[in-house]
């Protein structure tokens, strides 16, 4: 089972790739800066479509993030 951890380092390695910050990433979304520095820090985890979006910003399969095969 996959921790709030390896989500965290998987999300902070993404968004790293990405080049993009945490305000052009939460501008995206539509959500605050300080939500996706939430996610970011492991204290929590976005709703289901905001982590889809997510997904969609980083150019991540939502897969890879979650360890399923």
């Amino acid at each position: 089972m996959i921790t709030l951890d390896q989500i965290q380092e998987k999300l902070i390695e993404a968004i790293r790739r990405s080049g993009l910050t945490q305000s052009e990433i939460a501008r995206r979304l539509g959500v605050s800066h300080t939500q996706v520095s939430r996610y970011v820090h492991g204290h929590k985890m976005p709703a289901l479509d905001t982590f889809a979006n997510l997904c969609k910003i980083l150019d991540l399969d939502a897969n890879e993030i979650l360890c399923i095969n």
